[in-house]
């Protein structure tokens, strides 16, 4: 006899009477950015570890408030940057990059070619009845209500994310430091701006380089959201130069190229688990090549949350991609290098990026203190 089990949703307008009411061991957040720092905070004090959205803010300050109390309370916090995740690029770190295929690594690119900016001119209309656009716009600035902001219309805007930096540098950027262990970088600059798709509303670069300065190698990022891509086979990528070859990957593919022509390139396929989990294939809007990744994710944050241990994607790395990501807008903005300190919390000699480290909040929403 089949058993019919039927899960009932509940659902809640405001998430800090769900905290109340509930007492949770976990929360995923996968609200628009501008809402990830509140949310994550919140949910850390009410006693829950929490699997938190890339990037885990929409400035630099919201990052180190959310490290702050990640910290403070204990709590396991698990970025969704699920490349450290995906199966065949966990082995390119340990076949090429730590057996030292590559020699001494020199160079780092980084690059998106997606269309994937929303853009065109909808008409302002009524809020409808079925949404609280008030409770939706939070902390953000209010914009005139023209359409639904899901599914991406919200990302094309900068009152609530930073753009493709800050939803795909993030990644890639993210990437790289794991491969090649590292930190902070010394020095952010980018330069970009609207070059070629200016018609619509969205304001958002649709151009946009940048340069993540290390002792020893620059990582750089470009983004076109128009043209095609270089390479067609890595449209978005990460791209190591060491002396001894060079690495190309991306969530589809990997290819270690050797400098010497003796040795065999490796080439590295994307896992698929449509045999293991045939679900994936019903599954709707579904990223195939990303599902493995996804529950290996998810699978870590769970080991960490019972032995209380750091996951592979813990908020310090989160809050340093994003960050620095965040920073490459900055500089993009002003026209200025960054150096930013995180013990001090500024920007080196630039009074005016570090106050730009902490955006506004629309009354009455309060930032959180750190």
């Amino acid at each position: 006899m089949g058993l019919d089990v039927t899960l009932k949703v509940r659902q809640r307008a405001n998430y800090r009477e769900m905290l109340k009411q509930h007492e949770f061991d976990i929360v995923l957040i996968g609200s628009p950015d501008h809402w990830h720092t509140l949310q994550a905070i919140a949910a850390m004090e009410s006693g829950a570890d929490v699997y938190l959205q890339k990037p885990i803010s929409v400035d630099v300050l919201e990052g180190e408030a959310i490290l702050a109390s990640a910290r403070k309370l204990n709590r396991v916090v698990q970025v969704g940057t699920q490349r450290k995740s995906t199966p065949h690029l966990i082995e390119v770190k340990k076949r090429v990059v730590e057996a030292d295929l590559l020699g001494q690594v020199g160079q780092v690119d980084m690059c998106c070619y997606f269309h994937m900016r929303a853009n065109g001119n909808p008409p302002v209309e009524p809020i409808p009845d079925f949404l609280d656009y008030e409770m939706w716009s939070g902390p953000a600035p209010l914009r005139p209500y023209d359409g639904l902001p899901h599914l991406r219309w919200w990302r094309t805007f900068t009152e609530y994310g930073n753009g493709i930096m800050g939803d795909m540098c993030v990644h890639m950027f993210d990437t790289a430091r794991w491969m090649l262990d590292l930190g902070w970088p010394k020095r952010v600059t980018s330069v970009g701006g609207i070059y070629v798709d200016k018609t619509g509303k969205s304001n958002i670069t649709d151009t946009q380089s940048a340069t993540f300065e290390y002792d020893h190698l620059n990582c750089n990022w470009q983004h076109r959201t128009w043209g095609s891509a270089p390479d067609p086979d890595y449209p978005w990528a990460v791209f190591i130069y060491g002396e001894k070859g060079v690495l190309k990957a991306s969530t589809m593919r990997a290819d270690f190229i050797p400098q010497d022509s003796n040795q065999k390139p490796i080439h590295f396929d994307c896992v698929y688990e449509k045999e293991k989990y045939p679900e994936d294939v019903t599954e709707e809007a579904i990223e195939l090549n990303a599902a493995p990744a996804t529950r290996l994710h998810m699978l870590d944050f769970l080991a960490a949350v019972d032995k209380r241990t750091r996951p592979v994607a813990d908020i310090e790395a989160g809050h340093i991609s994003t960050a620095s990501c965040i920073l490459a807008n900055l500089s993009q903005q002003t026209g200025r290098p960054m150096v930013y300190d995180p013990v001090k919390r500024q920007v080196v000699n630039d009074p005016d990026a570090t106050a730009r480290l902490a955006r506004p909040y629309r009354q009455p929403w309060k930032r959180p203190q750190l």
